[in-house]
Order: C-alpha cells, then sequence, then structure tokens
C-alpha cells in the first residue's frame, strides 16, 4: 500500500510548481553564465511540454546522464563545485532538472523545498528594495503551491492565494522579533576566501592610463554623507583615499613601507559629518580632506590617508570630521622627500628637458603656475583619449593633448619630480550630488578623480588639481558638466531633466532608508536598541532568552486570536453529538455518514429498548435543526435526558 508520500501527484497541481520553479530561479539568470540559464529555461520548457501533451516523463537512464553534464559544465566554468557562485548554480541546475521527475507528491514536496531554499540564496548578490519585493511575491506563491498540494483542487487559485496570504501576514510578527532580536554576525552575508568579497567596485591601489576613466562609466554610488552643518562649497569635497608615490614609467602604486607620525596643523573649525560607505574590499575610508578626530578604530597613515584595521567588506557607517584648511608636514622626512623626487630611470626624456628649462628660471610656485598654465592652453578633457606609448606622459604632453584626471595628475607630478619639487598623486573622489530629500551627499564611483600633492618649504605638502586647470567645471559643476557630447558616461550621470533627477531623488532616497535601518542594523546598532530596552550587557544567551520569550508571546497571542475568532458551534448539533454519545455508550456505533432517520431504523433493529426514547431525540433535533427556536432546543435536552 503506498503512503502518502508516495501518492501520484495532482495533474493540476503541476503548474503551480512550475511557477514557483521559474520565480525562485529567474532572477539568477542575471547572475548565471548564459548555457546554464539556457539550460534551465530549455529544461522547464520541455517539463511543461511534456505536462501539456500528458507525456511520460523521461527515465532515470537520461536524467542521469542530463545531471552529469550539467555538473561537469560547472565544474569548468566555476574550476569548483562549493562556494556561493558554483553551490547557486548547482541549486538552479538541480531545480530545472527536478521538474523532469514531478511523479508523486514527494517529488512535488522537494521542488517546494528547494524553492525556499533558493529564495536565501538571491540576498547573497543583491539585498536591494526590488529583490525584496520580488522575493516576498516569491515566497507568497510557494507557499500557495504548498497549500495547493495538500489542500486538493476543491479549492480555487483565489482562495488558495488569499490563504497562503493570511499566513505570510501571520508571520510579520515572527519576522520582526526574529530580525531585531537574533544575534548579529558581521561580515558577508556568504563567502568563501575565493568569492567572499566578488564584485566589489571602486578605486584601485594603483593609478596607470584609463584606470579611472573606466572607474567613471560606473554610476554606482561609493558612499553617501551627512553633514551636522551647511554643505561645504564643491570645491572643497576632496575624498583622500590611496596616496601614491612610485612610478614604474605607467603604473603608480603606494610605498608599503613605514612613515613618520603626520604632523597636521588645523587652519580651520572641524567639520562633523557621519559617512555610509559602499563595501569596496580596501582599508581606506575616503574620508574628507583632511581627517580629523578619528574613530578609535580608525588610524591615520603618514599620508593623511583614514585607514581602517580591516578591509571594508561591507556597508559601514562612520562618524568623522575633517578641516577643509591646513597644513600638513611643514618639516618633512628627508627619505620622504627623496622618494617623491624619483623617477624612472631614462623615461620621458622630453618632459624631463622642460622641466629642467622651468627649473633654471623659476621658483617652485613659479613651476607650479608654468605646468597649470601649460594644461590650460592646449589640453582637452576626455574620456576618451588615445593609447599611450612606453615614454607616456611626453606622449601625452607633446602628441595627445587629451586625457582624463590621471593622465594630468600623472604628468603633472614628473614635470615636478623633474624640477626637483617632491610631488605625488593622491587618489579619491571629488564633488558629490546633494539630494535634497534625506540631507544626505551622493557620492558615485564616476565621481572618481585623481590630483596632487607638492612639498613646498615652509607650507609642506599643498593640494595642486591640474584638471581644475583644464577643465574647472570639473571642480566646480561635476564631471557631467565638464565632459562634452559623446563621451561614454552613464546615462543616469547625463540626464538633466528636472523631473527625471527629482525621480532619482525620490527612489535613492528611499534606497538610503533602507540601507540605514534595515541592511545597516548591525551588532552595535542592535546592541544601542537593546540598552534603550534596559538590556545593557546581552550575550547570546540572554538574546536567546529574549528571543524564545517574545516568540512565546507572540504564539500564545495567535492562539487566543484564533480561539476568540473560532465560530461558534451550532448548539443543535451539540446536543445531537452529545446524544451520539450516549449511543455509544451502549455499544451502538454512529457511522458519520448516516441520517438521524437512519440511524433511528437501525436503533429500532439492534436495541428495541432504545428505540421509542431515541426516535424522540430524531424528531426533536430535525425540528430544532430546521425550525432554530429556543423552544425546539428545549425540547431536544429533555428528549436526549429521557435517553439516558
Amino acid at each position: 500500500m503506498s503512503t502518502p508520500a508516495h501518492e501520484a501527484l495532482d495533474r493540476h497541481a503541476t503548474p503551480w510548481l512550475f511557477a514557483s520553479a521559474l520565480a525562485t530561479t529567474a532572477p539568477h539568470f542575471i547572475h548565471q553564465p548564459p548555457w546554464l540559464s539556457a539550460v534551465a529555461g530549455a529544461t522547464l520548457l520541455w517539463a511543461v511540454w511534456l505536462w501539456w501533451k500528458d507525456q511520460r516523463l523521461p527515465s532515470r537512464w537520461i536524467l542521469i546522464p542530463l545531471v552529469g553534464a550539467g555538473s561537469a559544465g560547472i565544474l569548468l566554468e566555476f574550476h569548483t563545485l562549493f562556494g556561493r557562485d558554483a553551490g547557486v548554480a548547482m541549486l538552479v541546475m538541480f531545480m530545472a532538472m527536478k521538474l523532469l521527475e514531478l511523479k508523486s507528491r514527494r517529488d512535488a514536496m522537494v521542488v517546494v523545498t528547494l524553492g525556499y531554499f533558493l529564495l536565501l540564496t538571491h540576498y547573497f548578490f543583491s539585498q536591494s528594495i526590488p529583490t525584496g519585493i520580488w522575493l516576498l511575491a516569491a515566497m507568497w506563491l510557494v507557499t500557495a503551491t504548498l497549500i495547493r498540494l495538500h489542500g486538493g483542487p476543491s479549492s480555487s487559485p483565489r482562495d488558495t492565494l488569499r490563504y497562503a496570504g493570511v499566513l505570510c501576514l501571520q508571520a510579520i510578527p515572527f519576522m520582526l522579533v526574529l530580525f531585531l532580536l537574533f544575534p548579529r554576525i558581521s561580515g558577508p552575508l556568504w563567502g568563501l576566501p575565493t568569492d567572499a568579497h566578488a564584485g566589489k567596485t571602486g578605486l584601485s591601489d594603483s593609478m596607470s592610463p584609463g584606470s579611472i576613466a573606466e572607474l567613471v562609466q560606473n554610476p554606482d554610488i561609493a558612499f553617501r554623507v551627512r553633514f551636522d552643518g551647511p554643505l561645504p562649497p564643491r570645491q572643497k569635497l576632496y575624498w583622500r583615499g590611496p596616496v601614491m608615490e612610485q612610478f614604474d614609467g605607467t603604473t603608480w602604486q603606494p610605498y608599503k613601507g613605514r612613515y613618520p607620525a603626520p604632523q597636521l596643523e588645523s587652519l580651520s573649525p572641524p567639520i562633523d559629518y557621519e559617512t555610509t560607505l559602499e563595501a569596496h574590499n580596501q582599508r581606506w575610508l575616503l574620508a574628507l580632506d583632511s581627517p580629523r578626530n578619528l574613530p578609535a578604530e580608525i588610524t591615520q597613515n603618514g599620508t593623511l590617508t583614514a585607514v581602517s584595521q580591516n578591509p571594508i567588506n561591507e556597508r559601514q557607517r562612520f562618524r568623522l570630521s575633517a578641516s577643509l584648511d591646513y597644513r600638513f608636514n611643514t618639516s618633512e622626512d628627508v627619505v620622504v622627500l627623496q622618494r617623491n623626487l624619483a623617477l624612472p630611470a631614462g623615461s620621458n626624456p622630453q618632459a624631463r628637458a622642460l622641466a629642467g628649462q622651468w627649473r633654471a628660471s623659476q621658483t617652485p610656485e613659479g613651476v607650479i603656475d608654468k605646468a597649470l598654465a601649460l594644461f590650460a592652453a592646449e589640453f582637452t578633457y576626455t574620456l576618451q583619449p588615445p593609447l599611450l606609448g612606453r615614454h607616456s606622459v611626453d606622449d601625452f604632453i607633446f602628441q595627445s593633448k587629451r586625457g582624463f584626471c590621471e593622465h594630468y595628475a600623472a604628468a603633472f607630478v614628473v614635470l615636478m619630480r623633474a624640477a626637483g619639487i617632491p610631488a605625488r598623486v593622491v587618489g579619491g573622489y571629488q564633488g558629490g550630488e546633494f539630494n535634497p530629500l534625506d540631507q544626505y551627499l551622493v557620492v558615485r564611483q564616476s565621481d572618481a578623480h585623481a590630483w596632487t600633492e607638492v612639498w613646498l618649504a615652509g607650507k609642506g605638502w599643498v593640494r595642486v588639481d591640474p584638471t581644475a586647470a583644464v577643465s574647472p567645471d570639473r571642480i566646480e559643476t561635476g564631471i557631467a558638466s565638464a565632459l562634452g557630447f559623446g563621451e561614454p558616461l552613464p546615462m543616469l550621470i547625463q540626464l538633466r531633466s528636472e523631473w527625471v533627477r527629482t525621480l532619482r531623488y525620490r527612489w535613492e532616497a528611499i534606497n538610503n532608508a533602507w540601507n540605514q535601518s534595515v541592511l545597516g542594523y548591525n551588532p552595535q546598532r542592535q546592541a544601542e536598541l537593546l540598552a534603550r530596552l534596559g538590556l545593557s550587557d546581552t550575550d547570546w544567551r540572554s538574546l536567546a532568552v529574549a528571543l524564545g520569550g517574545t516568540c512565546g508571546l507572540l504564539v500564545a497571542g495567535l492562539m487566543a486570536w484564533a480561539l476568540y475568532k473560532r465560530p461558534e458551534r451550532d448548539p443543535t448539533l451539540r446536543l445531537w453529538h452529545k446524544a451520539l454519545r450516549h449511543l455509544a455508550r451502549r455499544k451502538v456505533d454512529c457511522a458519520p455518514w448516516e441520517t438521524p432517520l437512519e440511524l433511528a431504523r437501525r436503533v429500532r433493529e439492534q436495541r428495541p429498548e432504545l428505540a421509542e426514547p431515541f426516535q424522540r431525540v430524531v424528531d426533536a433535533y430535525l425540528v430544532a435543526r430546521y425550525g432554530n427556536t429556543d423552544q425546539h432546543l428545549t425540547t431536544l435536552r429533555d428528549a436526549i435526558a429521557q435517553l439516558r
């Protein structure tokens, strides 16, 4: 005899399984290799066609080679069967293949369970609001599918979806309690060493021609900032990242050794602000130049860059302050100055010769002015410069004269070093876009920038931005105004329509609220919430007690509500069942499908001594059942009392 799990699957329940499989796997097609998406889609269509034609499903001898081929393809694609990307690919393939063996309710339950698990995996790639909305809808559908499998064809699709919706709504209080009280953990939701922080984009710790120009074409948000006071002028908004001193003729990189402690003199009152930094898998914070009053977990290296103890591999918030006017290392270490005069032997001879001419007739300030005047007179600011040769700075200055900020910064530093002025490249971001709806300054990857610092006796390290000489609009109004028509800027940056901008402001404000309130609910914020609730010193044990107690109260409340809302039982039926219990005590079996009159006939045959009193009960019950008056209920009670 077959068990319920092995019962044949209802044909009309199969479309629910197809819909659940599609809803739980479709968003993964964005992240999966095209061939895997094509295989999964073709398998789903094959399963639908077999169901539609009511044809026999493929045998196990066909499915086993298909699964083996799919697993081999995933192994070749990812070079492993473990980890986030390969693991999710395996689940997508298993879901598609399982649709080809839907024969029993047990097979259907595997699809439903796999669907619930696949819902979780979407958060490995995105935790945005659209992802959350999609997954809520998909969970509703999978729950409705589970109800349909156990409820049979009697309920309409509308009733099934309504029942599933009620169950999901009842789960919301538990969801909120688990969100608030479940112990929070730091770090990514999922990851192995090979893919824990895959897909993190942002400023690199090296710079070569074209590197920042490529990053500028990315409209993603790098970080958000909320100032405690007025917004500083845009031309003061330099967000400091890595400082690059070593140059091999093509690429600039930071010095890896130790620096003396920085000597910083603030010339203006500090500006306090809060920054929400997106994950970029680097240690620098991109703080407003120059950073001051850093948190305990943040240090400042010898180049004034704010550095975290660990890489920023998840969205984090920091309270920082900055002095926009300052003096930095007016008495610099000789070793540092010598390092910032070094140039590769034999590189860029034309630029060196030009700088040597300036050095012979100009002061350091005069050399700086000469270089800036050169850029302002003859050069073009563009994202599409021509390729440069071995002597990249010579090619840029004397031939192409077209480049982006990294070209101007690199050329300026080479000219300064050749003229005997210590100089280095600073990478970071410049500017930002103020959102008036939530009062946050939004800094995007497209705001990535490179500028320079020169060391002048008595002044220390002084910021010089050669890009401001060739394109003042880049610093004063933003990159969209600085570049001409046809430059490969993201559409999001190029659109300047007022209603489009307002719509974008609203959407980004909503996303920021989601990030701050939901995704930003970290262990520190949980501790602050519990402290406000009187639980200042908490560990996982106290959190477990609070979580269990709260969930217990919710269960008790839902049970009380269900009992309160339970429909009142018909008093006539309650009395009838009482009469049946009297018969059962007298060894008279009462089948559920027997009508009262049929039961009375059988009692006359089997127990004649009960025939007359039970006939009075039956007569009174029929009158009370369809007459529905209190007087008839009294008659029924009296008849049951005589049955004893």
